[in-house]
Protein backbone atom coordinates (compact mmCIF):
# COMPACT_ATOMS: atom_id res chain seq x y z
CA UNK A 1 0.00 0.00 0.00
CA UNK A 2 2.49 2.49 0.96
CA UNK A 3 4.69 1.51 -2.08
CA UNK A 4 1.64 1.99 -4.45
CA UNK A 5 0.73 5.80 -2.11
CA UNK A 6 4.31 6.68 -3.04
CA UNK A 7 3.95 5.45 -6.88
CA UNK A 8 0.86 7.57 -7.21
CA UNK A 9 2.00 11.04 -5.79
CA UNK A 10 5.60 10.66 -7.80
CA UNK A 11 3.31 12.60 -10.90
CA UNK A 12 1.81 14.95 -8.80
CA UNK A 13 5.03 16.12 -7.23
CA UNK A 14 6.73 16.30 -10.67
CA UNK A 15 4.13 18.18 -11.79
CA UNK A 16 4.67 20.43 -8.85
CA UNK A 17 8.25 20.91 -9.76
CA UNK A 18 7.84 21.47 -13.32
CA UNK A 19 5.03 24.19 -12.56
CA UNK A 20 7.59 25.51 -9.92
CA UNK A 21 10.93 25.84 -12.42
CA UNK A 22 8.64 27.50 -15.31
CA UNK A 23 6.47 29.40 -12.96
CA UNK A 24 9.64 30.90 -11.44
CA UNK A 25 10.95 31.32 -15.00
CA UNK A 26 7.98 33.35 -16.27
CA UNK A 27 8.41 35.65 -13.27
CA UNK A 28 12.21 36.16 -14.01
CA UNK A 29 11.02 39.68 -15.54
CA UNK A 30 10.00 41.03 -12.17
CA UNK A 31 13.67 40.00 -10.87
CA UNK A 32 15.94 41.81 -13.78
CA UNK A 33 13.54 44.96 -13.86
CA UNK A 34 14.37 45.59 -10.25
CA UNK A 35 18.16 45.41 -11.26
CA UNK A 36 17.34 47.78 -14.10
CA UNK A 37 20.18 49.94 -13.71
CA UNK A 38 22.97 47.39 -13.51
CA UNK A 39 24.31 47.14 -16.89
CA UNK A 40 23.28 43.51 -18.44
CA UNK A 41 26.73 42.65 -18.82
CA UNK A 42 27.22 43.17 -15.27
CA UNK A 43 24.68 40.57 -14.36
CA UNK A 44 25.02 38.20 -16.69
CA UNK A 45 28.66 38.32 -15.03
CA UNK A 46 27.57 37.75 -11.24
CA UNK A 47 25.19 35.17 -12.23
CA UNK A 48 28.23 33.48 -13.55
CA UNK A 49 29.85 33.75 -10.30
CA UNK A 50 27.50 33.47 -8.04
CA UNK A 51 25.93 30.40 -9.43
CA UNK A 52 29.28 28.87 -9.91
CA UNK A 53 29.84 29.02 -6.12
CA UNK A 54 26.45 27.21 -5.09
CA UNK A 55 26.04 25.13 -8.04
CA UNK A 56 29.85 23.89 -6.60
CA UNK A 57 28.69 23.33 -3.20
CA UNK A 58 25.54 21.46 -4.14
CA UNK A 59 27.92 19.10 -6.52
CA UNK A 60 29.98 18.45 -3.67
CA UNK A 61 27.24 18.62 -1.19
CA UNK A 62 26.34 15.42 -3.65
CA UNK A 63 29.46 13.73 -2.88
CA UNK A 64 30.04 14.37 -7.09
CA UNK A 65 32.77 16.05 -7.13
CA UNK A 66 35.54 13.26 -8.61
CA UNK A 67 32.68 12.39 -10.91
CA UNK A 68 32.30 15.99 -12.39
CA UNK A 69 35.93 16.61 -12.32
CA UNK A 70 36.23 13.43 -14.55
CA UNK A 71 33.23 14.66 -16.92
CA UNK A 72 35.68 17.52 -17.44
CA UNK A 73 38.79 15.60 -18.31
CA UNK A 74 37.26 14.06 -21.17
CA UNK A 75 37.81 16.16 -24.05
CA UNK A 76 34.66 15.28 -25.87
CA UNK A 77 32.42 16.51 -23.01
CA UNK A 78 34.79 19.82 -22.48
CA UNK A 79 34.22 20.55 -26.00
CA UNK A 80 30.52 20.13 -25.47
CA UNK A 81 30.47 22.30 -22.48
CA UNK A 82 32.04 24.96 -23.92
CA UNK A 83 29.39 24.83 -27.09
CA UNK A 84 26.64 25.19 -24.40
CA UNK A 85 28.33 27.44 -21.59
CA UNK A 86 28.74 30.32 -24.94
CA UNK A 87 24.84 29.59 -25.74
CA UNK A 88 23.71 30.03 -22.42
CA UNK A 89 25.90 32.81 -21.79
CA UNK A 90 24.27 34.39 -25.20
CA UNK A 91 20.66 33.63 -24.20
CA UNK A 92 21.23 34.79 -20.72
CA UNK A 93 22.51 38.56 -21.76
CA UNK A 94 19.66 38.39 -24.49
CA UNK A 95 17.36 38.10 -22.11
CA UNK A 96 18.06 40.43 -19.92
CA UNK A 97 18.96 43.02 -21.94
CA UNK A 98 15.33 42.47 -23.62
CA UNK A 99 13.89 42.84 -20.26
CA UNK A 100 15.57 45.92 -19.07
CA UNK A 101 15.35 47.82 -22.56
CA UNK A 102 11.43 46.84 -22.42
CA UNK A 103 10.95 44.19 -25.00
CA UNK A 104 9.97 41.57 -22.62
CA UNK A 105 6.44 40.58 -25.31
CA UNK A 106 9.66 40.40 -27.78
CA UNK A 107 11.57 37.93 -25.22
CA UNK A 108 8.14 35.74 -24.74
CA UNK A 109 7.83 35.68 -28.20
CA UNK A 110 11.18 33.98 -28.14
CA UNK A 111 10.19 30.91 -25.88
CA UNK A 112 7.04 30.46 -27.63
CA UNK A 113 9.13 29.74 -30.92
CA UNK A 114 11.45 27.53 -28.84
CA UNK A 115 9.78 24.34 -28.81
CA UNK A 116 9.32 24.74 -32.93
CA UNK A 117 13.09 25.94 -33.14
CA UNK A 118 13.65 22.01 -30.94
CA UNK A 119 11.78 20.30 -34.01
CA UNK A 120 13.45 21.80 -36.68
CA UNK A 121 16.79 21.21 -35.05
CA UNK A 122 15.85 17.67 -34.79
CA UNK A 123 14.83 17.32 -38.25
CA UNK A 124 18.33 18.86 -39.17
CA UNK A 125 20.54 17.04 -36.65
CA UNK A 126 19.20 13.84 -35.34
CA UNK A 127 17.25 13.00 -38.90
CA UNK A 128 13.84 12.95 -37.10
CA UNK A 129 10.65 12.84 -39.65
CA UNK A 130 8.13 15.42 -39.63
CA UNK A 131 4.91 14.64 -40.00
CA UNK A 132 2.39 17.03 -42.06
CA UNK A 133 1.31 18.20 -38.76
CA UNK A 134 4.36 19.02 -37.22
CA UNK A 135 5.02 20.83 -40.73
CA UNK A 136 2.43 22.69 -40.65
CA UNK A 137 3.36 23.76 -37.06
CA UNK A 138 6.33 25.16 -38.53
CA UNK A 139 4.75 26.67 -41.40
CA UNK A 140 2.17 28.72 -39.32
CA UNK A 141 5.04 29.94 -37.05
CA UNK A 142 7.16 30.59 -40.04
CA UNK A 143 4.38 33.09 -40.76
CA UNK A 144 4.41 34.35 -37.28
CA UNK A 145 7.94 35.37 -37.75
CA UNK A 146 7.74 36.71 -41.23
CA UNK A 147 4.34 38.79 -39.69
CA UNK A 148 6.35 40.30 -36.45
CA UNK A 149 9.45 41.11 -39.10
CA UNK A 150 6.80 43.54 -40.84
CA UNK A 151 4.88 44.34 -37.67
CA UNK A 152 7.87 45.09 -35.28
CA UNK A 153 11.20 44.64 -37.04
CA UNK A 154 13.28 46.29 -34.28
CA UNK A 155 12.31 43.13 -31.83
CA UNK A 156 12.42 40.35 -34.01
CA UNK A 157 16.20 40.16 -33.33
CA UNK A 158 15.41 39.53 -29.63
CA UNK A 159 12.97 36.67 -30.13
CA UNK A 160 14.90 34.81 -32.62
CA UNK A 161 18.27 35.10 -30.63
CA UNK A 162 16.25 33.79 -28.03
CA UNK A 163 14.83 31.00 -29.74
CA UNK A 164 17.92 29.92 -31.24
CA UNK A 165 20.59 30.00 -28.79
CA UNK A 166 18.21 27.99 -26.40
CA UNK A 167 17.42 25.85 -28.94
CA UNK A 168 21.28 25.02 -29.80
CA UNK A 169 22.21 24.75 -26.13
CA UNK A 170 19.05 22.09 -25.68
CA UNK A 171 20.45 20.48 -28.88
CA UNK A 172 24.32 20.32 -27.28
CA UNK A 173 22.75 19.40 -23.74
CA UNK A 174 21.14 16.64 -25.33
CA UNK A 175 24.62 15.41 -26.91
CA UNK A 176 26.52 15.84 -23.68
CA UNK A 177 26.35 12.92 -21.50
CA UNK A 178 26.23 14.91 -18.20
CA UNK A 179 23.89 15.73 -15.14
CA UNK A 180 22.09 19.47 -15.13
CA UNK A 181 23.80 20.21 -11.97
CA UNK A 182 27.13 19.03 -13.38
CA UNK A 183 26.76 20.60 -16.58
CA UNK A 184 25.53 24.36 -15.18
CA UNK A 185 28.82 23.62 -12.92
CA UNK A 186 31.05 23.27 -15.69
CA UNK A 187 29.59 26.18 -17.76
CA UNK A 188 29.39 28.25 -15.12
CA UNK A 189 33.50 27.26 -14.15
CA UNK A 190 33.90 27.98 -17.96
CA UNK A 191 32.71 31.47 -18.20
CA UNK A 192 34.19 32.43 -14.97
CA UNK A 193 37.57 33.63 -16.09
CA UNK A 194 35.63 36.04 -18.39
CA UNK A 195 32.96 36.94 -15.67
CA UNK A 196 35.56 37.67 -12.99
CA UNK A 197 38.05 39.64 -15.48
CA UNK A 198 35.27 41.93 -16.79
CA UNK A 199 34.05 42.85 -13.03
CA UNK A 200 37.63 43.30 -12.74
CA UNK A 201 37.78 46.00 -16.07
CA UNK A 202 34.64 47.46 -14.72
CA UNK A 203 35.82 48.05 -11.04
CA UNK A 204 38.92 50.00 -12.57
CA UNK A 205 36.99 52.19 -14.35
CA UNK A 206 34.51 53.14 -11.76
CA UNK A 207 32.10 51.40 -13.63
CA UNK A 208 31.27 48.49 -11.21
CA UNK A 209 27.21 48.63 -10.13
CA UNK A 210 28.15 45.78 -7.14
CA UNK A 211 28.93 48.00 -3.99
CA UNK A 212 27.18 50.96 -4.74
CA UNK A 213 23.94 49.49 -2.50
CA UNK A 214 23.04 46.81 -0.18
CA UNK A 215 19.92 45.94 -2.19
CA UNK A 216 21.79 46.14 -5.30
CA UNK A 217 24.50 43.52 -4.13
CA UNK A 218 21.94 41.13 -2.23
CA UNK A 219 20.10 40.94 -5.82
CA UNK A 220 23.28 40.25 -7.51
CA UNK A 221 24.07 37.66 -4.92
CA UNK A 222 20.94 36.32 -5.00
CA UNK A 223 20.86 35.85 -8.81
CA UNK A 224 23.10 32.53 -8.18
CA UNK A 225 19.72 30.95 -6.52
CA UNK A 226 17.38 32.51 -9.29
CA UNK A 227 19.78 30.53 -11.75
CA UNK A 228 20.54 26.91 -9.83
CA UNK A 229 16.63 27.19 -8.14
CA UNK A 230 14.84 26.59 -11.32
CA UNK A 231 16.94 24.27 -13.41
CA UNK A 232 17.14 21.99 -10.02
CA UNK A 233 13.45 21.76 -10.08
CA UNK A 234 12.86 21.33 -13.88
CA UNK A 235 15.18 18.26 -13.81
CA UNK A 236 13.46 16.97 -11.02
CA UNK A 237 10.03 16.81 -13.35
CA UNK A 238 11.48 15.38 -16.52
CA UNK A 239 12.59 12.43 -14.43
CA UNK A 240 8.92 11.98 -12.87
CA UNK A 241 6.62 13.34 -15.84
CA UNK A 242 6.02 11.99 -19.36
CA UNK A 243 7.39 13.87 -22.16
CA UNK A 244 3.87 15.21 -23.48
CA UNK A 245 3.54 16.58 -19.88
CA UNK A 246 6.19 18.26 -19.67
CA UNK A 247 6.16 20.03 -23.22
CA UNK A 248 2.89 21.11 -22.25
CA UNK A 249 3.71 22.94 -18.87
CA UNK A 250 6.72 24.80 -21.02
CA UNK A 251 4.22 26.88 -21.83
CA UNK A 252 3.79 28.54 -18.64
CA UNK A 253 7.07 30.94 -18.53
CA UNK A 254 6.34 32.73 -21.70
CA UNK A 255 2.53 33.02 -21.08
CA UNK A 256 3.75 34.82 -18.06
CA UNK A 257 6.15 36.91 -19.40
CA UNK A 258 3.68 38.08 -22.39
CA UNK A 259 1.20 38.49 -19.97
CA UNK A 260 4.14 41.04 -17.61
CA UNK A 261 5.16 42.77 -20.69
CA UNK A 262 1.65 43.69 -21.84
CA UNK A 263 -0.11 44.05 -18.78
CA UNK A 264 2.44 45.01 -16.44
CA UNK A 265 5.01 46.81 -17.92
CA UNK A 266 3.21 48.56 -20.50
CA UNK A 267 4.18 47.24 -23.49
CA UNK A 268 2.98 47.82 -26.91
CA UNK A 269 0.97 45.34 -28.39
CA UNK A 270 -0.11 45.91 -31.91
CA UNK A 271 -3.16 44.05 -34.00
CA UNK A 272 -0.06 43.13 -36.47
CA UNK A 273 1.48 41.90 -33.22
CA UNK A 274 -1.48 40.35 -31.99
CA UNK A 275 -1.52 38.73 -35.28
CA UNK A 276 2.11 36.91 -35.35
CA UNK A 277 1.09 35.66 -31.90
CA UNK A 278 -1.80 34.34 -33.24
CA UNK A 279 -0.13 31.97 -35.79
CA UNK A 280 2.51 31.17 -33.50
CA UNK A 281 -0.26 29.85 -30.77
CA UNK A 282 -2.31 27.90 -33.83
CA UNK A 283 1.18 26.37 -34.69
CA UNK A 284 2.15 25.48 -31.02
CA UNK A 285 -1.74 24.38 -30.73
CA UNK A 286 -1.56 22.16 -33.70
CA UNK A 287 2.40 20.77 -32.95
CA UNK A 288 0.97 20.25 -28.91
CA UNK A 289 -2.42 18.03 -30.07
CA UNK A 290 -0.03 16.19 -32.16
CA UNK A 291 2.10 15.14 -29.58
CA UNK A 292 0.10 14.19 -27.50
CA UNK A 293 -1.88 12.29 -30.28
CA UNK A 294 1.38 10.45 -30.88
CA UNK A 295 2.08 10.10 -26.98
CA UNK A 296 -1.45 8.61 -26.39
CA UNK A 297 -1.07 5.74 -29.55
CA UNK A 298 2.31 4.51 -28.64
CA UNK A 299 0.84 3.89 -25.25
CA UNK A 300 -1.74 2.38 -26.61
CA UNK A 301 0.37 0.14 -29.03
CA UNK A 302 2.92 -0.62 -26.48
CA UNK A 303 0.05 -1.84 -24.47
Amino acid sequence: MAASSASSSAPLRGVAHGMGAYLLWGLMPLYFKTLASVMPTEIVAHRILWALLLVITLVAWRRSLAAWIGYLKTPAVLRLMMASAALIAINWLAYIWAVNHDHVVAASLGYFLNPLVNVLLGMLVFHERLDRLQWLAVALAASGVATMAWAAPGGLWISLTLACSFGFYGMVRKLAPIGPLEGLASETLLLSPIALLYLIWLGAHGSLAFGSSPGIDALLIFSAVTTALPLLLFASAARQLRYATLGLLQYIAPTLQFVLGVFVFGEAFTVRMAASFGLIWIGLAVFTGNALANHRRARRERA
